[in-house]
């Protein structure tokens, strides 16, 4: 298969999952003259859709980047990629269990809806190595010119982001918001994990295999 269309289909995953994200908000219940207090009240869920909304649109950059170095698709590596869009698509649901406990305060439950989170996004990560394991054994698949350098220098990264959500899981059992943070932390891990792997590529495209 050619890589426009594996490009086109995985986008246009991306685009239905943002445009199913941003469709959780609807007009809150209010009295006349009281509508800045109700919007107000919803911030746990503008929260928890920025969060997702950076989560997501990193994925996709290094889904983008990853992906746009492939001069061709085989079958293993299309089924592997189905299962990280799947993996993905799962987000919005955490994303509405998390707005929906920080709504209602109670610690067991905002305790549930993280520690689903920080499962998908551990699920996700994992879905990350395989991909890169897949792709670092099987160099035909790349554009002549990256060298087995941009490998060795990403290759841990989604382990590190499996670390982290499964250090925030424990954490949560004892403190929601020490979870909190090491589940943030993630999601800006792979932010800046990104920017890293941006700058390898780059530098890997001039190297020597």
């Amino acid at each position: 298969m050619k890589t426009d269309r594996f490009q086109v289909f995985s986008d246009g995953i991306f685009a239905i999952l943002i445009t199913i994200l941003v469709l959780e908000f609807h007009i809150p219940n209010y009295q006349p003259g009281h509508l800045l207090p109700a919007i107000l009240a919803q911030w746990p869920l503008m929260l928890s859709y920025v969060f997702s909304y950076f989560y997501v649109g990193t994925l996709w950059l290094f889904h983008h980047d990853y992906f746009n170095m492939l001069q061709r698709i085989d079958r293993n590596l299309n089924m592997l990629n189905l299962l990280m869009l799947f993996s993905i698509t799962l987000i919005d649901y955490p994303m509405s269990l998390v707005a929906d406990a920080l709504t209602t305060g109670n610690r067991q439950d905002m305790q549930t809806a993280f520690i689903v989170y920080d499962l998908v996004a551990l699920f996700i990560s994992a879905t990350f190595y395989l991909m890169y394991a897949y792709l670092h054994h099987h160099q035909a698949l790349k554009k002549p010119g990256v060298s087995m350098a941009f490998y060795t220098a990403i290759k841990l990264d989604p382990v590190r982001s499996v670390t982290i959500y499964a250090l925030a899981i424990i954490a949560t059992f004892w403190s929601v918001w020490l979870g909190v943070i090491l589940l943030a932390s993630g999601i800006i891990f792979h932010f800046v994990a990104y920017l890293r792997m941006s700058h390898q590529l780059e530098q890997a495209k001039g190297g020597t295999q």
